[in-house]
């Protein structure tokens, strides 16, 4: 059954999607929609396909050998695993950031820049500005501006992940997928990244996997409840938490178990 809470659009979409690593099923059947320009979190116990369900939105699976698709990813209604889609250049469009910060061993500057000149630009003055947006937009700007050619490997770990954001950012997506983002973080770190989650999603739209039920209250729209491979509930992130369909939900919501 395909959910539908409201008449947003939706800028991504799994229909009936099944996820196999090689013998081994990791997803059963999720519909799942994901709004536009909405924050989506993903919450459930450890071990449940919410990390390998995100990973499906941008192929990143299919880096793992065995991996076989079943049914549908769709992003703008075009099925993303369908024949002709470039996975680079979906993986532009579609950005990931993973729990670790990952800064290149380079500079500040070059860690923003590596995108773009992947993807052909050359120009210095260009890519300055889009450096200078990308560091802006991550709400990094003002801490780094004096020391753009200096190793981001210097940069504390929350700056470390602003960082990374900014590089997803430099390549121009439209969707940022985010795996646990600040679970490696401090509270005041983690606070930034909420921040930043909130203002960025006025342009992009964005899933985040979250083991913090706290973090998924208060930074998305929706929430989709994963338990075994199987998608529980989605619904809007306030009923989700207060008014939940499900007694799996709620039991896990009250930490009865996971």
């Amino acid at each position: 059954m395909v959910i539908t809470v409201s008449a947003s659009i939706n800028k991504m979409e799994t229909k009936n999607l099944n996820l196999f690593y090689q013998s081994f099923q990791a997803l059963y059947d999720v519909n799942l929609p994901v709004k536009k320009n909405k924050v989506t979190a993903l919450i459930g116990p450890s071990g449940c396909g919410k990390s390998s369900y995100l990973r499906t939105l941008n192929r990143m699976n299919d880096v793992i050998e065995g991996t076989k698709i079943e049914g549908e990813v769709l992003l703008d209604g075009t099925d993303i695993y369908g024949l002709g889609v470039d996975p680079v250049e979906l993986r532009r469009v579609v950005g990931m950031v993973f729990q670790k910060p990952n800064p290149f061993p380079l500079n500040i500057f070059d860690n923003v820049a590596y995108g773009p000149r992947i993807h052909g630009i050359s120009n210095k003055e260009k890519l300055a500005n889009i450096v200078e947006n990308s560091l802006r937009s991550a709400a990094l700007w003002d801490e780094v501006k004096d020391r753009l050619y200096k190793s981001a490997l210097g940069l504390s770990g929350g700056q470390q992940q602003r960082l990374v954001i900014a590089r997803v950012l430099a390549v121009d997506p439209e969707v940022i997928l985010m795996d646990e983002p600040a679970s490696a973080l401090d509270p005041i770190s983690t606070s930034k990244i909420e921040d930043l989650i909130h203002q960025l999603k006025n342009n992009y739209t964005i899933v985040i996997v979250t083991h913090n039920m706290q973090q998924a209250a208060r930074i998305s729209d929706y929430t989709g409840f994963f338990l075994n491979g199987a998608m529980i509930e989605y619904d809007i992130t306030n009923k989700i938490f207060t008014t939940p369909r499900d007694k799996r939900t709620e039991d896990y919501i009250t930490g009865r178990f996971g």
